[in-house]
């Protein structure tokens, strides 16, 4: 097989995972909303209940941070454009998941503030903040490595292999963040034997399976 024939065979197989990723991230979606809305008691920033104060964190967090990440770094493949258009529409999605992040953020705080808890005393809020400030500074580098015109095409070429690694282990540092957040959640709601607690472990599970068929398809996208 020569090597036109196995970029051929890796096209399609991202273009699969790919498929299975979008699969995934909406099933994810589907599951959250049927564990906060069903369950949990809806989703409102300016609501008068904490608990759906607090519903807006995990939702807007996981559909910022997990699944618009996840889909700026498949637009390359997902998006039939030009290069600079793809380029745009990744960096748009970037920062559309970074404004929703901050907004999940300022909820979760609003949330300590009613309840009268301490903030940042967790895991999950240690690796969350972190996660945040490191994503920040990607996009941060991104914007000025590749979308100004300043840079050469050689510091690009150079730059471009760190900037798509640290995309990647951003994502999974995120989903360690919501899964430990799930857990969290799963302890202190005390669930035993059910529906609400099997629904926390599919949606975990969902999330979990969107990371890594996203980073199965960026990894082949350099063989394409």
């Amino acid at each position: 097989m020569d090597p036109v024939d196995y970029r051929a065979s890796y096209k399609r197989s991202a273009s699969r995972l790919t498929i299975a990723a979008h699969l995934f991230g909406i099933l994810a979606i589907i599951l959250m909303l049927v564990w906060l809305l069903h369950y949990q008691g809806g989703i409102e920033y300016d609501s008068d209940d904490p608990q759906r104060v607090f519903n807006v964190h995990p939702f807007l967090m996981f559909c910022g941070f997990i699944f618009l990440v996840g889909e700026a770094m498949m637009s390359f493949k997902t998006v039939m454009a030009q290069r600079k258009v793809q380029k745009i529409v990744h960096m748009i999605l970037q920062l559309t998941a970074l404004c929703l992040g901050v907004i999940g953020i300022c909820a979760v705080f609003k949330y300590h503030d009613m309840v009268n808890v301490e903030d940042m005393f967790s895991l999950h809020a240690w690796i969350g903040l972190i996660t945040f400030c490191l994503f920040c500074l990607q996009w941060l580098f991104g914007m000025s490595a590749f979308m100004f015109p300043g840079a050469s095409t050689t510091t690009r070429a150079r730059m471009l292999p760190w900037h798509v690694c640290g995309g990647r282990a951003l994502l999974y540092m995120a989903i360690c963040t919501a899964l430990t957040g799930l857990m969290r959640q799963f302890t202190l709601l005390t669930l035993k034997d059910h529906r609400e607690s099997r629904l926390i472990n599919f949606t975990g599970l969902s999330i979990l399976f969107f990371g890594i068929f996203v980073d199965l398809s960026v990894a082949l996208a350099r063989y394409v």
